[in-house]
């Protein structure tokens, strides 16, 4: 109580992570960062409707052999994007801001390079690893012109994804949703025009992506070149030091991981459907289409929770740095809060009304209905764990707790879903599938409830030294 009563004012040259009412900084720092991960999730689902309309099949199946490579690169820009906004705050929260500006300004150019790589990379083996995704002969025209492209634009990709995040640790969440929804709208827009209009298929609606990347990425950069709060571009901070580096990479693995994990899961999980589907009267391409809904919807509701993930981190790194402690607990609290209610309504309407949801992606044979609707009350039922994991993952990150964060992001999907996914069905058949996701999702709740009452019991103990501290000052 004594701290918080120190909080109302505030203190001349004071970052305001520092002062203002938890519950109003998590407010304005999380709903940019959620709407920016539905806008993500909702335009991935738009372009999926655009190539189906003007390519077909064939183009919506080269968009899902696409896939684990837009994933790749997502993970690789999510662990330096949400690695340097953990260490970024950190540092501001401990007042150093050099440390915090070397941290932008390397980031920005490791961004570059990581992009470049995978560029080079993906272009030279493009054809091996399309094949080794699953594309067939005929999809791979398909595959390759639209990752091909995909390919090129990875430099920016991967910028636009880490300047995002460190827009929100220099205390700017409203400017890193501004730069995320600009390319999402840019990037609806041009889909129609690049293959209704001018004809140019898959190929089209890669370009139309890689320039919205384009537009996000420049939108941000230049808000660091002029507008940074506390940080700001300096060429001489530039030059990549390998501790700074190393150290930033290290505080994100576990947003990588969780990308990369995810990556395998979706060629696992895509495998399982064909074979076991094909056992059962369902049909494995039925099992696909069902499960893929599903998994969109999962997506989205994933989304909110990282989102509030990403809107306390800055808050949580700031406040661990300042030693401020009831802030720390009080952020976590609150946020596990939030993500737990947001994703329980989404699992009640999912449970309730599962029909409803999947005829908004259109009308099928009664066969693909029935199991939907099996898919989406079952293979869901446990996803109301999933807000308390995030934030949990997203605590042990922000808090410079790097090996904790990166064990709890493979839990479920590598450790627990991925088994399950290649075990049960020997006994269940399809269902067995169906059954993978719950269980993985209740216990990696249980096992990561292991994890954070420890560190609670811990934060209470460093809470009553800080007032211990304060006492003498009152």
């Amino acid at each position: 109580m004594a701290s918080e009563q120190l909080e109302q004012g505030r203190r001349p040259g004071e970052n305001p992570l520092g002062y203002e009412p938890v519950g109003k900084l998590l407010l304005a720092f999380s709903v940019p960062s959620v709407v920016s991960m539905l806008v993500n999730s909702v335009y991935n689902i738009v372009d999926q409707i655009f190539i189906g309309q003007g390519v077909g099949v064939l183009g919506n199946a080269a968009t899902t052999i696409a896939f684990p490579v837009v994933t790749i690169m997502l993970a690789v820009s999510t662990m330096i994007g949400s690695g340097g906004c953990a260490y970024a705050s950190i540092k501001m929260g401990e007042g150093d801001e050099e440390a915090a500006g070397r941290t932008l300004n390397n980031l920005f150019i490791l961004s570059i390079l990581a992009g470049i790589a995978m560029m080079a990379l993906g272009l030279i083996f493009l054809e091996p690893m399309l094949r080794a995704f699953g594309a067939k002969d005929t999809v791979m025209p398909y595959a390759k012109d639209y990752t091909s492209v995909i390919l090129i634009g990875a430099p920016f990709s991967v910028l636009s994804v880490t300047l995002s995040n460190m827009v929100r640790a220099d205390g700017s969440p409203r400017m890193s949703m501004y730069g995320i929804i600009i390319g999402a709208v840019l990037n609806t827009i041009l889909d129609p025009i690049y293959i209704f209009i001018f004809h140019w298929g898959v190929r089209g609606a890669a370009i139309a992506t890689i320039t919205s990347q384009l537009i996000s990425a420049v939108v941000l950069a230049l808000y660091f070149w002029k507008k940074g709060i506390h940080m700001r571009f300096d060429r001489r901070l530039m030059g990549l030091r390998g501790d700074l580096c190393s150290r930033i990479c290290a505080l994100g693995i576990s947003s990588g991981i969780t990308q990369g994990v995810a990556c395998i899961m979706q060629i696992v999980m895509n495998n399982s459907l064909k074979y076991y589907g094909d056992l059962n009267p369902v049909g494995g391409e039925t099992a696909q289409a069902a499960m893929g809904i599903v998994m969109k919807i999962a997506m989205i509701l994933g989304s909110i929770c990282v989102g509030i993930g990403m809107g306390a981190q800055a808050i949580l790194g700031f406040n661990r740095g300042a030693r401020k402690f009831h802030r720390v607990k009080k952020t976590y609290l609150i946020a596990v809060i939030t993500a737990t209610v947001a994703i329980t309504a989404g699992w009640v309407v999912c449970q309730t009304v599962p029909e409803l949801i999947l005829s908004l992606f259109g009308s099928g044979d009664q066969n693909f209905a029935d199991f939907g609707v099996r898919c989406m009350r079952t293979y869901m039922f446990g996803i109301f764990c999933a807000g308390f994991q995030i934030i949990s993952t997203s605590y042990f990150q922000a808090t410079g707790q790097p090996l904790k964060a990166s064990l709890l992001s493979m839990l479920r999907q590598l450790l627990l879903l991925i088994p399950l996914l290649l075990i049960l069905p020997i006994f269940f058949g399809l269902d067995g599938i169906l059954y993978a996701g719950p269980i993985a999702d209740i216990s990696s709740g249980i096992i990561v409830a292991l994890f954070i009452v420890p560190e609670m019991l811990k934060l209470g103990r460093l809470m009553a030294q800080e007032d211990a501290q304060r006492l003498p000052e009152r």
